[in-house]
């Protein structure tokens, strides 16, 4: 599934407080999801990374009552008994946990309650963890366990992905290689030796190195402990045509005259560089210079000017581009 498609199915789940289990190769993006989607429906999270408990953390410790019985003190990471506000509690890393630990979550998952501790109303289980195929450190799911929850494939999409990235900061230019190079959004093969390698997470360290602007004689290091050796000499490779690029203050201010780059790699690049500045009264210049690209290109400039700022939308200039092109949005 893709991410859309996950979290799609979260809601539909956490509406009925199935529990559900959420399989990813490493650095997909499963943990950031379940956080989206317990975000907008307006739940706590409780993110409990089950590699770390012991068998006896779950059901916590034992105290002896004025009456001279044994009860047992909940640990403090389970939400609350009594506290019906809703939330999800999310077993991250749960297939990377001893067996023991994965037994003593059974209870826990199907009757929502580990000895006398009863998990609240409006709550709901979500857990999540690599696949065996992918070399990570994982132990077999007793099938007891398995069957107790739903299973969903995640699978990156670089489309979600740049809806994604377009909210959360990420720089253009990685955004702009990433659509010239989709297959390297995620670029993961379980059997190289390479310590780093592309994925969703990685790519955003990239983005957040390219903010502390590094020093030009380690920046090619620094991408390739990020993304692996090749997605990083690819990535040079474009950045050397981006940082090429008319300024876009000069396209801005003259679109008609403003240099028009040839290469595929400079057109995805010079389309992402305007999307990030496109706004209500930059879009007449923006929309006169899209003019001069082939049509493919203003439509992936526009599309994602208008997951940063849909107001566009409104704007004349918008109208009469989509106008235009009507043929290619339809």
């Amino acid at each position: 599934m893709t991410p859309g498609q996950i979290v799609s199915s979260l809601r539909t789940l956490i509406s009925i407080r199935q529990p559900v289990f959420l399989w990813g190769a490493p650095g997909v993006g499963k943990s950031q999801v379940v956080a989206g989607v317990a975000r907008s429906l307006g739940y706590r999270l409780r993110d409990i990374r089950a590699v770390l408990l012991d068998p006896v953390d779950l059901r916590g410790i034992p105290r002896v009552t004025a009456g001279g019985a044994t009860e047992w003190c909940p640990p403090s990471f389970l939400p609350p008994q009594g506290d019906a506000s809703g939330g999800v509690l999310f077993l991250d890393e749960l297939n990377a946990a001893p067996p023991l630990v994965q037994a003593a979550c059974y209870q826990l998952i199907l009757d929502r309650r580990i000895g006398e501790y009863i998990l609240p109303e409006g709550w709901v289980i979500v857990a999540a963890g690599n696949r065996e195929k992918d070399r990570a450190v994982t132990h077999r799911m007793p099938s007891a366990l398995s069957n107790r929850m739903v299973h969903l494939e995640f699978d990156v999409c670089l489309d979600d992905w740049l809806a994604w990235a377009a909210c959360a900061g990420i720089r253009p230019e990685v955004m702009a290689f990433l659509r010239f190079r989709p297959k390297l959004l995620h670029d993961f093969d379980p059997q190289s030796s390479s310590r780093a390698f592309a994925s969703p997470r990685s790519w955003s360290f990239v983005s957040a190195i390219l903010d502390a602007a590094p020093d030009s004689a380690v920046e090619y290091g620094l991408y390739q402990g990020a993304v692996g050796d090749g997605a990083a000499a690819e990535f040079m490779g474009f950045l050397g045509v981006w940082r090429e690029l008319p300024p876009v203050e000069e396209i801005l201010s003259a679109p008609a005259a403003a240099r028009v780059p040839d290469e595929p790699a400079a057109l995805y690049a010079v389309s992402e560089a305007l999307a990030a500045r496109a706004g209500a009264e930059s879009m007449p210049a923006v929309v006169e210079y899209l003019g001069r690209l082939p049509v493919e290109f203003g439509v992936l400039c526009l599309r994602q000017a208008v997951c940063r700022v849909p107001a566009i939308v409104e704007t004349p200039a918008f109208a009469a581009w989509a106008g235009a092109h009507a043929d290619v949005l339809v």
